[in-house]
């Protein structure tokens, strides 16, 4: 299978301007998640798809493959499109399946990549698999910058919302406390199809791209990974996961290219 990794990456960031180029442990954060996901064997190229020439000439730098697209783009999934159809073209080959790996995910691990597509490969009526992690602060679970997502007990996504969802208010002992982890890999038809689709109520609402998936009566299947990791939304969070990857194993691999 033709598999390829696109990072959506813009300067543009309403919550976090420029954090792209932000550097965590001296190296620009969407530089790590380039370089991490290239060590994904099971990727057959990775592109960054940026509007932003400071973005396309630091990933050129580093030897990388940026495609530049519209300033348009108010959603990830409609740059990755947009980057998918001139990757097809340029190559002249088909994408079977394209993996959206969110520029404010410094901390993924190459086998998180491997976790996320499994399931394409086990059942071909998986059009869109996303990970997710467990929660296990009450801090992060009531934070509106992380993503919360329930599951049934085939683990296909129930709802998505920045709110603290399922309820600890009734006074439940154990409650499942799942994020999204933005690792999305979808099949390229359907990828076109759900960027067709008008925006609906409920991704509106919650700003979550999946619930456009769930409102349309498609299923997201949910990946869990034991991969502890966090994203980038703030400045604070960018001087919180500095202060994690000062030891991190992969960085080594990598630093010598900078």
């Amino acid at each position: 299978m033709n598999i390829v990794g696109i990072i959506p990456a813009r300067m543009a960031s309403s919550r976090f301007p420029g954090k792209p180029l932000k550097k965590i442990c001296s190296i620009p954060m969407v530089g790590h998640v380039y370089f991490r996901s290239k060590m994904c064997k099971m990727l057959n190229e990775v592109y960054v798809a940026t509007c932003d020439k400071e973005i396309e000439g630091y990933i050129t730098s580093i030897g990388g493959k940026a495609i530049m697209t519209a300033n348009s783009h108010e959603r990830a999934s409609d740059r990755v499109v947009e980057a998918m159809i001139k990757i097809e073209k340029e190559n002249r080959e088909r994408v079977d399946i394209v993996v959206m790996v969110q520029g404010d995910e410094p901390m993924i691990y190459p086998y998180m990549i491997e976790e996320a597509v499994k399931p394409m490969y086990d059942d071909e009526n998986i059009l869109v698999t996303n990970l997710m992690g467990e929660i296990k602060t009450t801090e992060e679970f009531e934070d509106p910058n992380e993503v919360k997502v329930v599951v049934d007990k085939y683990n296909n996504a129930l709802y998505f919302s920045r709110e603290p969802i399922p309820s600890r208010k009734k006074g439940a002992k154990i409650v499942p406390m799942f994020k999204q982890i933005c690792i999305i890999p979808f099949r390229r038809d359907f990828l076109l199809n759900f960027n067709a689709l008008d925006p609906t109520p409920l991704e509106i609402i919650e700003s979550v791209d999946m619930m456009r998936v769930l409102e349309n009566g498609y299923k997201v299947k949910m990946v869990l990974t034991d991969a502890r990791t966090y994203s980038v939304d703030t400045p604070e969070d960018l001087a919180f996961v500095d202060s994690l990857m000062k030891d991190d194993v992969l960085i080594k691999k990598y630093n010598q290219n900078e």
